[in-house]
């Protein structure tokens, strides 16, 4: 059934002209997008830190209050945004994706209202008292990806209301209106000028990095647009949280069951369609299970529909533009080229309407092949065959990024002993990219810095102020 999204398109579309916005599945029009010009960031700035003092007045449980309403406020309105997600970011309804965003929204609202960071006292005796307070920055400037628009904006907006601050937030290029439909119905619930959306391009990304009213930056995106980020920032000694590019390794153990697991597997791997920072982009198999492993996934994969997100049977889209697609291209055409044995997928069709690229799994693979080594991102596994662990722990280590990592095994001690030795944010026994807003979650080495979830993430957007006496 479809649901009619054009009222929601009403309140957030420009009366005339914006950016015309299409569906990466079937090329149609969704909607236009407005693009804020410099001045309207300025006056966005400027409004959210006039309100911030008032925000963080209120009580802490004022503000959690406000959260809940704000879930409420989502909930009312699910299927409508998870109608105008599925055919702006191209995901289907079902399975890991739109309904499930819109339901990760709900989720991350209500568990962060319910966190809260407490003075800590830290010294207290004969030499004096020390406690510890954790205050609000100010205002948040929060940039988002296109890959999950609705629900990484939440991890970035959650957290600082929570705390006391006011955010300003810019959305991918690729996804405004999703970003904007979700905060036009946050706002039905929190108070003026709290949340401000300013939608636009990286120019205006690039202003907001810069601005000296803007006392932290959120980044969810690639390493090479975080390390711009980076630089642009520095000149205000912003506050930053950057979640950059992944190239997550999985290891299987020769003790693991290929059947068992490999549903969790494919899912690991092409949630999203693979769009996914921390989803499994190369797995590392032992000589003795891989053909076995190799066949399992094959079977996972031949029944998992793909097609236009509104078609409730599919659980697999599009990639949400065409460079994306290009990228996915370009390295399976590498595997390929050398050798490398496609076992599903790999050959688009030609002339196809939308950005289809076929579930692709891609085995007998050197380790330093492209598709391994360079992140992906959309639905082609690169599956590379090991004889020695010690050498499948070291292909796994060797890259400059760390954000998720997995292993794969019948006997949970063991796999906690090699999961030990892996260099990531994140490591999963038996499952990848299992996230939860009550366990931090960040990446090691390239794949950037500070964390999101649970207390930890709340300190990340506030400033702690230590009182002795």
């Amino acid at each position: 059934m479809t649901v009619d999204t054009q009222e929601l398109l009403d309140r957030i579309q420009p009366a005339q002209g914006g950016r015309e916005i299409f569906d990466p599945a079937t090329g149609e029009l969704v909607g236009r997008a407005p693009e804020a010009t410099a001045e309207e960031l300025e006056d966005a700035v400027a409004r959210a830190k006039a309100a911030q003092p008032g925000w963080a007045a209120r009580s802490d449980q004022d503000r959690s209050k406000a959260l809940h309403a704000a879930a409420d406020a989502i909930e009312t309105n699910a299927e409508q945004l998870a109608h105008l997600l599925s055919r702006e970011q191209g995901k289907p309804l079902n399975g890991p994706n739109a309904r499930f965003e819109v339901g990760a929204c709900v989720s991350w609202l209500r568990a962060t209202a319910e966190f809260s960071l407490e003075p800590e006292t830290l010294v207290d005796d004969d030499s004096g008292k020390a406690v510890l307070h954790w205050r609000p920055l100010g205002v948040v400037g929060a940039i988002g990806p296109w890959n999950w628009p609705m629900m990484i904006s939440i991890w970035q907006i959650a957290p600082s209301l929570r705390q006391g601050n006011t955010v300003v937030i810019k959305p991918s290029g690729y996804t405004p209106l999703s970003v904007l439909a979700l905060v036009d119905v946050l706002n039905s619930a929190l108070p003026a000028d709290v949340l401000i959306a300013v939608p636009g391009r990286g120019d205006l990304g690039e202003k907001l990095t810069k601005h000296s009213d803007i006392a932290k930056i959120m980044f969810t995106g690639s390493t090479a647009t975080g390390k711009h980020i980076i630089k642009n920032a520095a000149d205000t000694v912003k506050r930053m949280t950057m979640e950059l590019g992944g190239n997550d390794a999985g290891i299987v153990l020769d003790d693991a069951d290929p059947k068992a697991l490999a549903e969790d597997l494919f899912w690991g791997a092409f949630i999203n369609t693979g769009q996914t920072c921390a989803a499994l982009k190369r797995l590392y198999v032992p000589e003795s299970l891989y053909e076995e492993v190799c066949e399992s996934l094959v079977e996972v994969a031949k029944n998992m529909p793909m097609g236009v997100g509104l078609e409730e049977q599919n659980v697999l889209g599009p990639l949400q533009n065409k460079s994306q697609w290009e990228i996915v291209d370009r390295l399976v055409k590498a595997a390929k080229d050398s050798g490398a044995r496609v076992l599903i997928g790999g050959d688009p069709e030609e002339g196809a309407t939308g950005y289809f690229y076929p579930t692709t799994l891609v085995a007998d693979i050197d380790p330093e092949n492209p598709l391994v080594v360079e992140e992906q991102f959309g639905p082609a596994l690169p599956i590379v065959k090991y004889t020695d662990l010690e050498q499948a722990i070291e292909w796994s280590n060797t890259l400059n990024v760390g954000l998720g990592s997995s292993v794969w095994s019948s006997n949970p001690e063991r796999a906690e002993e090699v999961a030990s030795r892996l260099v990531a944010g994140s490591t999963w026994i038996n499952k990848h990219g299992a996230i939860d807003p009550r366990v931090p979650f960040g990446g090691a080495r390239e794949s950037g810095f500070g964390v999101e979830f649970g207390t930890h993430g709340l300190k990340e957007v506030s400033q702690p102020h230590v009182i002795s006496r």
